[in-house]
């Protein structure tokens, strides 16, 4: 396929929304000579105005999306679109990123948004005479190729089997946290709840305290004001004592005097006394109205660190989750790979897994190995050998881009047997371990978490 520094947009938009009538294809033959430069011609349609992102695709007929392309060329933007010469194109193919084999393809338009615009009809890449050509294969050839396509099944069916447990461990992460957010949900209600409620009994003890320092207040006031009369009663208490001897005839009368004043003083006393055993109950419940508001706030502090240890948890849980959905997706993107791996190995040799029943290698007579996919020999073969490897020189993995020994003989052997080795890799920096290195990989991607 050709090598681009951009991949053109695609989509899997299904053949029922595309729209094929607003580019016409026009001089499409009915085969093309394979080893030449082939030019595709195009007319746009009155209402269809092209973009940038434009681009023309060779797709094999039975194409599901444009993501199927074989290979493509971007499009050129007319300079004047409502001149008569603008809507007639044409891009050119190089003959070494065409089809190979014999197939039938067919050129599509598709836009920047990876919809199909237009559509040309069936066309091939054969010889003049290559409907009188006879292929023969071996019946060892035929079966090795089938035990081939078997085993590339059987890894397929182990691909999905491992999608679905994915698929099924993701349901699972997704129902926890689910839960684990409803749980969130409900500590965030009963948390809210509780400070209400603290708010709301703390404004009552502030309120309380301050009435009662009013009282204190009030009490310390009238106690000074009982500690001037007292003082003041004693000072009249000795001038009347003073006074008794002047006063012999009116003892009688301040006798009585005297015995009232000394029973008031009394009285306030007791009252004195009172108010400050009062005064200290007062304290003793401020006192104990501290201590709560202390409890209290001791309290709203643990649900406070709980809360925090429910968000840590919540966000480990999402973070594991993200690995997970990453590992799903890398999962996805090699079983793709594999697939495109299938059809290269295929394509290398010569076959494509639609025709499989009758696309086989064949071998000369003088024993030389011959591109399976040309039934002449490829009279290009210096330019494929330059370009492209063949299986046999192949010492490193296309996946794990692990080298194979030296010593190994069969390197096509070694590649297929290291192919079907299920190896694990790391979501997150796409490092790659053996199916034997489960601990350790499960270790290496619990790192990333920490």
């Amino acid at each position: 396929m050709e090598e681009t520094v951009e991949d053109p947009p695609t989509s899997a938009v299904l053949l029922d929304h595309c729209h094929f009538s607003q580019v016409i294809f026009n001089s499409v033959e009915k085969f093309y000579i394979p080893g030449g430069d082939i030019t595709c011609y195009y007319t746009l349609t009155q209402h269809f105005i092209p973009r940038r992102k434009d681009w023309i695709g060779i797709f094999r007929v039975g194409w599901k999306t444009t993501r199927e392309y074989y290979t493509f060329m971007w499009v050129t933007l007319p300079v004047d679109l409502n001149s008569e010469s603008a809507k007639q194109q044409e891009v050119q193919f190089k003959a070494y990123y065409l089809p190979k084999d014999d197939e039938y393809y067919q050129f599509c338009y598709v836009d920047q948004d990876g919809v199909v615009r237009g559509a040309s009809i069936p066309f091939q890449f054969r010889p003049e005479n290559e409907e009188d050509t006879l292929v023969v294969t071996t019946q060892g050839e035929v079966e090795e190729i089938e035990q081939h396509n078997k085993e590339l099944c059987k890894e397929n069916r182990e691909l999905k089997d491992s999608c679905v447990s994915l698929q099924k461990q993701n349901s699972d992460m997704q129902a926890t946290l689910q839960k684990k957010q409803e749980e969130l949900e409900t500590l965030k209600s009963i948390n809210k709840k509780l400070e209400q409620t603290m708010k709301e009994q703390k404004d009552c003890w502030e309120m309380e305290l301050l009435q009662l320092k009013e009282q204190n207040q009030k009490m310390s006031s009238e106690n000074e004001k009982m500690g001037v009369r007292v003082d003041q009663l004693q000072a009249q208490l000795s001038n009347q004592g003073k006074e008794m001897e002047k006063l012999v005839q009116g003892v009688q009368d301040k006798t009585e005097q005297l015995e009232h004043l000394q029973e008031e003083n009394g009285q306030l006393f007791l009252s004195l006394t009172e108010q400050r055993e009062h005064q200290k109950k007062l304290e003793q419940t401020v006192e104990e109205m501290k201590q709560r508001e202390t409890t209290a706030a001791k309290k709203q502090q643990e649900l406070m660190d709980q809360n925090m240890d429910l968000s840590k948890r919540l966000s480990e849980n999402k973070m594991i989750y993200n690995v997970l959905q990453r590992e799903k997706e890398k999962m996805e993107e090699e079983n793709d790979f594999l697939k495109r791996e299938n059809s290269r190995l295929l394509s290398y040799m010569g076959l494509d897994c639609d025709s499989l029943s009758y696309q086989v290698p064949t071998s000369n007579q003088g024993g030389t190995r011959q591109d399976p996919g040309l039934v002449f020999g490829n009279p290009y073969s210096g330019i494929q050998e330059s370009s492209a490897p063949s299986l046999l020189s192949i010492k490193k993995c296309p996946t794990c881009k692990s080298d194979f020994p030296d010593d190994v003989f069969d390197h096509n052997l070694a590649l297929e047997q290291h192919l079907q080795t299920p190896s694990l890799s790391c979501p997150i920096c796409d490092k790659t371990f053996s199916a034997k290195e489960k601990q350790i990989f499960e270790d290496h991607v619990f790192c990333h978490t920490l």
